[in-house]
């Protein structure tokens, strides 16, 4: 075992998918709070994020963790054209539901219910995965987001017609590709990294 190396002690990991806050514990022993320098709170790129163990995890390398978190932040806020922020993270959702990243899809579940007030259509693709039918227009985001998300990937001209058919423009099926593709990448670095745990 190495010098960073944790042993897992979560009692009761949650197994379902829920939109109710969770908790998120790493394998791996990320920095404490008192150790970070001024080079890693610019990489956390917010210093609120100072105070969760996945970015005290992923700071060990800040210049790819600032790179990251700039993309995260572009993908999901710079809503000023493009895609509603609902569908982006009804995208990421999405894309976490099939992973079973069950922490990620919490996250995004929440604000995908926040930003469409579809709350019900939302836990249905959490209840019943993403066969769920949630009209057309989702239904064709979410099965765009598995088609990215799939190993190997399926996404293909038909996918970008369904989305078409469904009212999406050019840069908003841009941004459904970027929100699944984003999130089946972060969901499996995740879940490599630790597991969910009980809200704190």
């Amino acid at each position: 075992m190495t010098e960073h190396a944790i042993t897992p002690t979560v009692d009761n990991p949650p197994v379902t998918f829920t939109q109710a806050e969770i908790g998120w514990t790493p394998w791996l022993q990320p920095l404490a709070e008192e150790d970070l320098t001024e080079r890693h709170i610019k990489g956390l790129v917010e210093a609120a994020r100072a105070k969760s163990p996945y970015f005290r995890l992923l700071v060990r390398d800040p210049e790819v963790l600032e790179a990251r978190t700039k993309t995260d932040k572009d993908i999901f806020y710079n809503t000023r054209l493009g895609l509603p922020r609902a569908e982006r993270e009804l995208a990421a959702t999405a894309a976490s539901r099939y992973n079973g990243c069950i922490f990620c899809a919490s996250v995004h579940s929440r604000f995908a219910s926040h930003h469409s007030k579809r709350g019900g259509d939302v836990q249905k693709l959490l209840d019943e995965g993403v066969e769920a039918d949630l009209g057309e227009r989702w239904n064709a985001i979410v099965a765009a987001s598995v088609a990215l998300t799939a190993t190997p990937p399926i996404f293909g001209e038909e996918h970008v017609s369904r989305l078409s058919a469904a009212g999406l423009d050019e840069l908003e099926i841009a941004d459904v590709i970027h929100g699944a593709a984003f999130f089946n990448w972060a969901n499996r670095l995740m879940l490599s990294l630790g597991e969910p745990t009980p809200a704190n």
